[in-house]
């Protein structure tokens, strides 16, 4: 708890708001929040290539299983889903576990997101089998892939590599085009550093002939309110 800081008056946010400014670059920063005494959030700042600091998502979903005992640390999120005007177009921003979640996907790209990223910390543990780990970041990449598919917009999957305790994080960083078309993917055991082109203006083609947004049924889902469908 004492890595935590306020945001945006921490530390961080001040160095990396001087880094997006020199670089004419925007930042999407993962940091511990502290929000108060005994308050705890795992969220992002986003600062545009001017340096502004334009907001913070805080993470809705938090997990608790092994390797990944979050909810001793994080209270959820209660900004609700986030899109930000940026000098390069509107990004939507999710975290980690969030990325397993179609919802949080579908309800950030209606609020006009073009490009959703997902910054991520997420691995194998040591004692698995080639086999399971294997079926794990397969898992992980297609329901990212498959949020591309279904809203219509590029992905950007950013993953940590390396060994902490008893958990090796795979990497394998990625980019989907808006359609799901992997456009590139990082290697699983050493860091990487990549830029790539992603086409915002696709996402109309795809949408108009793949038209899954004109087409929901959106009378039809007020059940997903609920808990489980059991009555």
């Amino acid at each position: 708890f004492s890595l935590a800081e306020a945001i945006p008056d921490g530390p961080s946010v001040q160095a990396l708001s001087e880094v997006a400014a020199r670089l004419g670059v925007v930042i999407i920063a993962s940091l511990f929040e502290k929000r108060a005494q005994g308050l705890y959030h795992n969220t992002v700042a986003v600062l545009d290539a001017d340096g502004r600091y334009l907001g913070k998502y805080r993470k809705m979903h938090i997990p608790d299983d092994p390797g990944y005992y979050e909810k001793f640390y994080f209270t959820p999120g209660d900004l609700g889903y986030k899109v930000f005007d940026t000098r390069y177009g509107r990004l939507g921003v999710l975290i980690c576990w969030d990325q397993w979640y179609p919802e949080a996907a579908r309800l950030t790209a209606l609020k006009g997101a073009e490009v959703l990223f997902y910054p991520t910390a997420i691995g194998w543990a040591l004692d698995q089998t080639e086999d399971v780990n294997q079926e794990q970041f397969h898992a992980w990449r297609t329901i990212q892939m498959s949020h591309a598919v279904a809203n219509g917009v590029p992905v950007v999957g950013v993953n940590r590599t390396g060994i902490e305790g008893e958990m090796q994080f795979w990497g394998g960083s990625f980019v989907a085009n808006a359609f799901g078309r992997l456009l590139y993917e990082a290697p699983h055991l050493e860091e990487a550093v990549h830029v790539q082109a992603v086409d915002l203006g696709a996402s109309d083609y795809y949408r108009t002939h793949w038209p899954f947004l004109r087409d929901r049924r959106i009378d039809s889902y007020a059940p997903l309110t609920k808990r489980f469908w059991d009555e």
